[in-house]
């Protein structure tokens, strides 16, 4: 399947994300580390730890790791309750994104438009826009490979493309690299942008929800994003799964 089957918008890049934090396997250059694979591996209760944000290659690899290892600890919770992947995302992954930088990049050329008040209002929201987003496509999990590549020199840079490949199994493999922005305050790094086979989420963003707030104004994105937002995890391929075996069990009988 070529990236361009993904579609641009919500899916595209939400997809390529998930596949990387969700992937069982990190590898750095040539070498893959196989993560546990079920929850039986880990404790009852993953333990979470500080990932290194001095250095923006540890810093992605460290929250890929993370991420899947909360995800796998809880197989049997979220298959119950598929709306504990928000929590995943939003304990786990969103400590290292950050979504301020990515929102006010969002509202791009419309940003002297806005008041604070409405700004103030956004961010938020489109934080929470983000977790709903990557915990509904957590819900495609499937072992992929992920392969990261050698660490370069990022002396006297502010912001650096972490590239990765995500090896799909008799499918062409992705390339996707993201995007880290060092903080001058905190001397910490945190991912704002990814790129997949050179289609930007940022961009794709801007211009899903640039022409609304063109029109309708920043406010009303806000509560079109809140009640995006605050819907709930669905399982769809259990739904397509559950269907076809009724149909096939009605034909049987």
């Amino acid at each position: 399947m070529s990236i361009s089957k993904f579609g641009l918008g919500n899916v595209f890049c939400s997809v390529v994300i998930s596949l990387v934090f969700s992937s069982s396997a990190v590898a750095t250059g040539e070498e893959a580390t196989k993560l546990p694979s079920s929850a039986t591996e880990l404790p009852a209760k993953a333990t979470r730890l500080a990932v290194d944000q001095s250095n923006p290659y540890t810093m992605v690899k460290g929250a890929a790791e993370q991420t899947f290892k909360r995800f796998a600890s809880e197989q049997q919770a979220i298959q119950e309750n598929p709306n504990l992947l928000k929590d995943i995302v939003r304990e786990e992954l969103m400590p290292y994104i950050n979504y301020k930088y990515s929102a006010f990049k969002v509202i791009g050329k419309h940003l002297k438009k806005t008041t604070d008040a409405e700004r103030r209002a956004f961010v938020p929201v489109f934080r929470e826009y983000l977790v709903s987003s990557y915990a509904q496509v957590f819900t495609l999990y499937d072992n992929q490979v992920v392969n990261f590549s050698p660490e370069r020199s990022y002396e006297g840079k502010r912001i650096v493309a972490v590239n990765t490949s995500i090896i799909m199994a008799g499918r062409d493999n992705i390339d996707v690299a993201f995007k880290v922005r060092l903080n001058k305050k905190t001397k910490q790094w945190q991912a704002f942008d990814m790129v997949a086979e050179g289609v930007s989420l940022l961009d794709s963003k801007q211009a899903e929800l640039g022409s609304i707030i063109r029109q309708k104004g920043l406010p009303y994105v806000t509560e079109l994003l809140k009640r995006k937002s605050t819907r709930d995890i669905v399982f769809k391929n259990r739904a397509v799964k559950t269907e076809s075996t009724t149909v096939n069990q009605e034909q049987q009988g």
